[in-house]
């Protein structure tokens, strides 16, 4: 019942945002609102088609038709073009054509913000004008066309004809009528959309006339009456017959030559005379389009790319408190999905309990969302003219939202802490810790997105990684999460299965055991439960473990729910194996231990410590007595100086550059 509750929220809202846009002239709605209600619509009449009125907008193309105009009804549907936001949307379109066997080109167009018009002639002379409407019915508008110049009212032929464009006020024209209307005191014109839209609907000409209206022609609906084969075509062909055709279109091969368009636009947006709010992409081919067909609503051959907002409204509707690894907690924003630069944004972080009250946020608030340095959402302001006085006041926890525990704010500090270490929170940082590089290298499950994940109940515990991929749903709507994004993630983990045993050893954490240790155990035991079944006392009989960590090795692996966790992450498909190379002699290296320390010109450390150990050596960060080599290259610094003291062996890059190839030669 929440789905159909929901369903009938939104079409109140909706509508109503219909009626005010197209019927008033004063829209309550930015575009970004609009969409995103429009969107959350049309995804829960697909999951839940039960709840779907008949007269739902989403089956709607235009606004209401009001009574002071004469209705038209459109000989070919005048149907709108479904939205897309992002590049991975537009592969998906073409993805789509090219599944159906066509090899398209595309034609690329401006999409011009104003209002669609029809208009249509007969022997060469202008009959009739036309706006939308809701897509089958439109208004009568014709002797307000007749004062728009670029609208020609004889064709150069006298041919039957109806074009399709779009009617606008440009930037100049605009900020020249309010500066008129400033000086008489009336109301400014709040943009050129709106603008151009209450000019071509007054009643009186006269006020449209003065408005000094455009357009911008761009489309023929029987292009294949005139024996046209494309869109292309069919432009030149209505800027022969003198319509107003925008050249800024373009005939590209392929998605690639979408995506620059896309971006030159998006560049030269600004410099423009008039206003756009995106790209139209339409199959350039007429036999194609056909065979494409369309849907009850949309042509399946086009879609109209829209520019990231900068900045967009949506709801504030609560705000939620998570614990990072160090105790900190931080108040999130929860917020109605809304598109912002292309993702989708559900979350952001409100930092702390000082810049809450310092932008005095408050639970129902209209909000706007910007992305900070075009990556992290972020809350810049609320609306408070829209509130209604249902709004709830912000107020701060005093207690750990996880363990209960009562939170500190130290003097001169702005963050709360749960100082418990025992707070289940901190088990944040085992899992950090598993995906590091050196430990499961699992790219994309960093300490932020970890907190987060943890905060949101997606990763509990080590085995939770690897079940991810049953919240794909919710991770799209997490800080700017995408598709392409999210199926990254989860190739990174599905790919750490197959690390060699080392790299899980260091990763799960054994007090003491770091990578190189993990290194040597793997090495000598081959498998995990080889490692499991040895005795505290063989542990410590291994060069470079001592009793120490033999006890914490053999602890670890003597509790049942480590070993659960082992025999878990077995069935997950995780190798437990090692899987490098055997360990190699080498008389200059093996049973030897190595320092390494400036810049040699042809590997990097982490690759000559490889070496070592393949070779039966080890490296340590720090020069000692028990020190057999330092490995000295650019920019030594101290550790060189020290073995200098020590009177230990030194070998510079030549000397290293000898040993490796001798080394490199014998594998040959």
């Amino acid at each position: 019942m929440e789905a159909k509750k929901r369903i009938e929220e939104l079409t109140e809202i909706i509508n109503q945002a219909n009626y005010e846009y197209y019927t008033l002239i004063k829209p309550t709605l930015t575009d970004q609102e609009f969409d995103k209600y429009l969107r959350e619509l049309e995804n829960l009449e697909n999951e839940y088609p039960e709840y779907a009125s008949p007269n739902s907008p989403t089956k709607r193309v235009g606004g209401e038709v009001i009574d002071k105009f004469k209705k038209i009804r459109h000989r070919i549907p005048m149907l709108s073009l479904p939205d897309v936001f992002n590049e991975e949307e537009i592969r998906a379109f073409d993805e789509r054509i090219r599944k159906s066997g066509f090899h398209p080109e595309y034609v690329c167009e401006l999409k011009i913000d104003g209002l669609s018009g029809s208009f249509h002639y007969e022997d060469g002379n202008l009959i009739t004008g036309a706006t939308r409407g809701d897509g089958i019915v439109g208004e009568d508008i014709t002797h307000n066309v007749k004062t728009i110049r670029t609208i020609p009212l004889s064709l150069k032929d006298k041919i039957d004809i109806e074009v399709r464009g779009e009617i606008f006020m440009g930037r100049t024209t605009l900020a020249q009528l309010n500066e008129e209307r400033r000086e008489k005191n009336l109301p400014l014109l709040q943009n050129c959309r709106n603008a151009a839209a209450g000019s071509i609907r007054q009643l009186d000409s006269k006020i449209a006339a003065e408005r000094k209206l455009d357009t911008w022609i761009y489309h023929l609906p029987n292009p294949e009456d005139y024996g046209i084969k494309s869109h292309f075509e069919a432009l030149n062909f209505m800027t022969n017959l003198g319509f107003k055709v925008n050249p800024n279109n373009r005939l590209v091969k392929d998605v690639d030559g979408i995506l620059k368009f896309i971006a030159e636009y998006a560049e030269k947006r600004p410099y423009l005379s008039y206003d756009i709010d995106g790209v139209v992409i339409k199959v350039n081919d007429l036999e194609m389009q056909a065979a494409l067909g369309y849907t009850s609503k949309h042509p399946r051959w086009a879609i109209a790319y829209k520019f990231p907002a900068e900045e967009v409204l949506t709801k504030l509707t609560d705000i939620i408190f998570t614990v990072g690894r160090t105790g900190r907690i931080t108040p999130n924003a929860v917020l109605e999905p809304v598109i912002v630069m292309g993702s989708t944004i559900k979350r952001a972080t409100l930092h702390n309990e000082d810049y809450v009250i310092e932008k005095d946020l408050k639970i129902g608030d209209v909000v706007s969302i910007r992305k900070a340095g075009d990556v992290i959402p972020e809350v810049v302001e609320a609306k408070t003219m829209r509130r209604t006085g249902n709004e709830v006041a912000f107020k701060m926890i005093t207690n750990c939202p996880i363990c209960g525990s009562l939170l500190e704010k130290k003097e001169g500090q702005v963050d709360h802490y749960c100082m418990n270490t025992k707070c289940p929170a901190r088990h944040i940082e085992s899992l950090i810790h598993f995906c590091e590089r050196k430990a499961m290298n699992i790219d994309g499950l960093g300490e932020k997105i970890m907190e987060d994940f943890f905060n949101l109940g997606f990763i509990k515990s080590i085995t939770d990684i690897y079940h991810l991929e049953k919240h794909q749903k919710d991770l799209q709507e997490l800080e700017g999460y995408g598709k392409k994004s999210i199926d990254n993630l989860l190739e990174a983990i599905e790919k750490s299965k197959e690390n060699s045993l080392e790299r899980l050893l260091f990763g799960l954490g054994i007090e003491g055991i770091g990578d190189k240790t993990a290194l040597l155990l793997a090495k000598k035991y081959k498998t995990i439960d080889n490692l499991a079944n040895q005795c505290e006392e063989d542990l410590k009989a291994i060069k470079d473990i001592g009793a120490i960590l033999a006890k914490n090795i053999h602890r670890f692996f003597d509790d049942v729910d480590n070993l659960e966790l082992i025999n878990n992450l077995k069935d997950l498909g995780l190798n437990t194996t090692y899987l490098g190379p055997e360990e190699k002699y080498d008389e200059n290296i093996t049973n030897k231990r190595f320092v390494v320390t400036g810049t040699i010109s042809f590997m990097s450390r982490e690759e000559i410590e490889t070496v070592i150990a393949n070779y039966g050596g080890s490296a340590s960060g720090s020069v000692s007595s028990k020190t057999n080599v330092v490995i000295v290259g650019d920019k030594p610094g101290s550790k060189a100086d020290k073995a200098k003291e020590l009177g230990i062996e030194i070998w510079d890059e030549e000397k290293w550059s000898s040993v490796y190839n001798n080394l490199s030669s014998n594998e040959k």
